[in-house]
């Protein structure tokens, strides 16, 4: 299965979709002027701006919910990947997807609001309502929701669960060795597999009300310990520090695995870390409440920094200030070895061992503990985004207890993945992401070309924030835009 799947993701991943992903970041960003740099005060301003609703979550609890997705295994199993595979250079990558994809970000969660409707008390949007309402094809609406059903039901939740026993064993020993259908498992993958299944099942049970009160409380929390353990390991290796950022600039263009595995890996993993282009980000944009659908735009390519070059370059610079990783060749050998030969390079554990190089008998524990917040809240935005796409579906097409269903069967991919091997995790991981890239991507750049909704949204925010108004408002007819019933029937309503 393996074999396959590594198969599909070199069709999947070529260079083709690698370079689409930068080329649309720098498109949408020169066809904003660079929003993301040009309005980076207001984005902070509007992230405690917001209020929630009845029917709604306020801009903060969006950024919650949507930094539960982006913010995950990607910040610290991910870099680690990107740099075994990649070398150091990936991680120069990850910041130009970064900086380039903010600017997506917002194109796609302003698209969100812009086409958001209200289902049964609560907002809800994503890429399948943008593309039916704005391009009018329903039927490549269609695939994008099943095709993010699936992936965020089915294969994405693997590689969270994965990361987290997997941290657990590397914190914890493997403990006795059980016999089980699925063959020989470690205890503490097993306890930890059941343990994270359990406390899942209680909050999605929940909706989407407790997955954001959850979140808005464990996000900041969780992402501040970490980059304050991150700092504190910089500091005490300050004097190596313009060592290690010129190893990346330089390795990014001379890179020691060659420079299609730089960008390849550096790109592949910046996404699945900040989701940017992916078309999971909208869905918890599409739920906030705001005045005006490009504020929540704003604060959705804020989230892209916060993960990738706060969160992401944290963990890399604790990995390579300390020396702890490998780099592999594209024969399967080492190019650099640092650690022994069975550290897992698809997992958590180079972070685990930076840290615990600085911290003997912290790092490891910490690392587990911290990867389980990030993990667990990822899995929470992956049930919020394949819920949104059900409802998508559920307004054409019912069936008795789908959603029911859906949870089920999350529950046994999330305990599946926790016990399995993590090269497949992320294999089944990487080809979602793609899948999801490819269908999302694509439809930003024909509604671009259609009729540049979400860029009108910008100019219109723009003039009423160069006039001063003290209400923001959204008059979609106005501006030229069509099907955004929601925003028309809010005017309307006065």
């Amino acid at each position: 299965m393996e074999n396959l799947v590594n198969q599909l993701n070199a069709i999947i991943w070529s260079p083709v979709l690698v370079y689409l992903c930068l080329g649309a970041g720098l498109f949408f960003s020169v066809a904003t002027r660079f929003v993301q740099l040009r309005l980076f005060r207001e984005m902070i301003r509007l992230l405690f701006a917001g209020k929630s609703s009845d029917e709604g979550i306020s801009s903060f609890q969006a950024l919650a919910v949507s930094l539960s997705g982006r913010v995950g295994t990607g910040n610290i199993a991910g870099v680690a990947a990107a740099i075994g595979f990649g070398g150091p250079g990936a991680v120069f990558w990850m910041w130009i997807v970064a900086l380039l994809g903010a600017s997506t970000a917002y194109v796609e969660s302003a698209l969100g609001q812009i086409y958001k409707e209200e289902d049964e008390g609560e907002y809800r949007g994503g890429p399948a309502y943008y593309i039916e309402k704005a391009m009018g094809q329903k039927w490549y609406a269609w695939i994008f929701a099943l095709v993010t059903i699936f992936a965020c039901g089915v294969m994405l939740p693997g590689v969270q669960s994965n990361a987290i026993s997997s941290a657990a064993e590397v914190a914890l020993g493997s403990g006795a060795m059980i016999q089980t259908d699925f063959g020989e498992i470690g205890e503490t993958k097993l306890v930890t597999a059941i343990a994270v299944v359990t406390v899942l099942g209680f909050i999605i049970f929940g909706g989407v009300k407790r997955i954001a009160n959850f979140t808005q409380v464990v996000v900041p929390f969780m992402a501040l310990a970490y980059i304050i353990m991150a700092c504190a390991v910089v500091a005490l290796n300050i004097s190596q520090l313009p060592g290690i950022i010129s190893l990346i600039v330089s390795d990014a263009f001379s890179p020691m695995a060659g420079i299609g595995a730089a960008i390849g890996w550096g790109v592949k993993r910046g996404i699945y870390s900040n989701e940017a282009g992916q078309g999971t980000g909208p869905h918890a944009a599409s739920a906030a409440e705001v005045a005006h659908p490009a504020q929540q735009g704003l604060v959705q390519a804020f989230s892209v920094y916060i993960d990738t070059l706060f969160v992401c370059t944290a963990t890399a610079f604790m990995i390579l200030i300390t020396g702890a990783y490998n780099v592999h060749g594209a024969d399967g050998g080492f190019l650099l070895q640092n650690l022994p030969a069975t550290v897992e390079t698809s997992g958590p554990a180079f972070t685990q061992y930076a840290l615990d190089s600085v911290l003997p008998g912290i790092g490891k524990p910490f690392v587990a503990v911290a990867l389980f917040f990030f993990a667990f809240t990822t899995l929470l935005a992956y049930y919020y985004i394949a819920e949104t796409n059900v409802a998508y579906i559920r307004r054409t097409l019912r069936v008795p207890g789908e959603l029911t269903a859906l949870k089920v069967v999350l529950m046994a991919s999330v305990f599946y993945g926790a016990i399995r091997t993590a090269d497949l995790a992320w294999a089944l991981g990487d080809m979602a992401v793609g899948m999801m890239a490819w269908l999302n991507i694509i439809g930003l750049l024909i509604l671009f070309f259609l009729g540049r909704p979400a860029l009108k949204a910008l100019k219109d925010y723009e003039r009423q924030r160069k006039e001063g108004v003290e209400h923001y408002t959204f008059d979609p007819e106005q501006l030229g835009i069509k099907n955004s019933d929601f925003w028309r029937d809010r005017i309307n309503k006065g």
